[in-house]
């Protein structure tokens, strides 16, 4: 099993920056592909981002491309997803999840934290 807890969703103004935290606890940390994935209101929930546990390959959605970067600190067990260039349609529900393979697709992963909101004002 792995427990996620992420931390830092606030209210930023547009043009702002933000960074994301998620971490993890269980299972073997750094055996883990993580992903970043937001809902917003009435929407599904979409990829963002995602880190390869074994050669720590990055990928992104288009629309965060340039703005938004993953890390991790395999030494605290944390990934963190450093987002800048804010805009009010980055306001959701962030949410990491563990154990996907780096895939696209959320059904794809086993673990989830319980997600934190931003809120990107214009």
């Amino acid at each position: 099993q792995v427990q996620l807890v992420e931390s830092g969703g606030e209210l930023v103004q547009a043009g702002g920056s933000l960074t994301l935290s998620c971490t993890a606890s269980g299972r073997t940390y750094n055996e883990l592909s993580f992903g970043w994935f937001r809902q917003a209101p009435g929407k599904d929930r979409e990829f963002v981002g995602c880190i390869i546990w074994s050669d720590s390959s990055k990928f992104y959605a288009d629309s965060v491309e340039g703005r938004f970067t993953i890390s991790r600190d395999i030494t605290k067990k944390t990934v963190y997803l450093q987002m800048s260039s804010l805009k009010p349609e980055d306001t959701a529900v962030y949410y990491c999840a563990a154990d996907g393979s780096g895939s696209y697709y959320p059904t794809e992963y086993n673990y989830w934290g319980q997600g934190t909101q931003v809120t990107v004002s214009s």
